[in-house]
């Protein structure tokens, strides 16, 4: 839309035309800041997480969620709709980790229930998929042992005990609240603890891998481990 003041118009012309000419910059940082609202309240919805062109409907959440008839045996899955992976991983071991590892649990469990390259992404509502990962976003199809370990509980005791983490209950996630808070279920770490699977305003502003912090100097490291 252009501005346009015409002389004559009323008096002082040269006056109100400069004040047009000020509001350009003006102009142009609301919509820069428009187009930066609507980037940090991006869903789901075209993000990697986004198989509705797989649906005859172009449903999103089916994939994993259903109104009706959920799956109940994983713990706190929300209306699970999703085939749950049956494998039993090998997990990460270190002799320097202070933390006892487990199998994956609850969230960790969802996420590899499409990441252990061994359940297909279109496995849902009983059905059995063809689709499967691969490559890199199949963390788990050669075993968790060589990834950032999961399903254990990180609370201060054990940041006390390893003397490199920062204690979870009173350091701040630099996402409005604690460790604790902000990236531990239950005072466990898990796969959500550093990805969100919607892509809400967090994830999307860092637009990296689904993340909630960003890598950039290693900040999403930095934000746990004190080095």
């Amino acid at each position: 839309m252009k501005l346009r003041i015409h002389r004559g118009e009323m008096r002082g012309g040269d006056f109100w035309r400069g004040r047009a000419r000020a509001l350009i910059p003006a102009i142009a940082i609301l919509a820069a800041l428009g187009g930066l609202t609507r980037s940090l309240n991006a869903t789901i919805r075209g993000s990697a997480h986004d198989f509705s062109g797989l649906h005859p409907q172009e449903q999103i959440c089916i994939f994993c969620h259903t109104p009706h008839d959920a799956d109940l045996t994983v713990t706190d899955a929300p209306l699970w709709n999703h085939q749950v992976t049956s494998k039993v991983f090998v997990v990460y071991n270190s002799p320097t980790m202070d933390a006892s590892v487990g199998q994956p649990q609850g969230a960790s469990r969802l996420c590899l229930s499409c990441h252990d390259g061994t359940v297909a992404v279109d496995s849902y509502g009983g059905k059995s998929g063809s689709i499967f990962l691969g490559g890199k976003v199949a963390v788990g199809a050669d075993e968790l042992n060589n990834d950032h370990p999961i399903s254990f509980t990180y609370d201060d005791a054990l940041a006390a005990l390893d003397g490199g983490l920062f204690p979870p209950s009173s350091t701040p996630s630099g996402l409005g609240n604690t460790i604790r808070h902000d990236l531990l279920i239950a005072d466990q770490l898990e796969c959500s603890s550093c990805h969100d699977v919607h892509n809400g305003p967090a994830a999307a502003a860092v637009n990296d891998n689904l993340l909630v912090i960003t890598q950039v100097q290693s900040q999403l490291c930095l934000t746990c481990h004190n080095k």
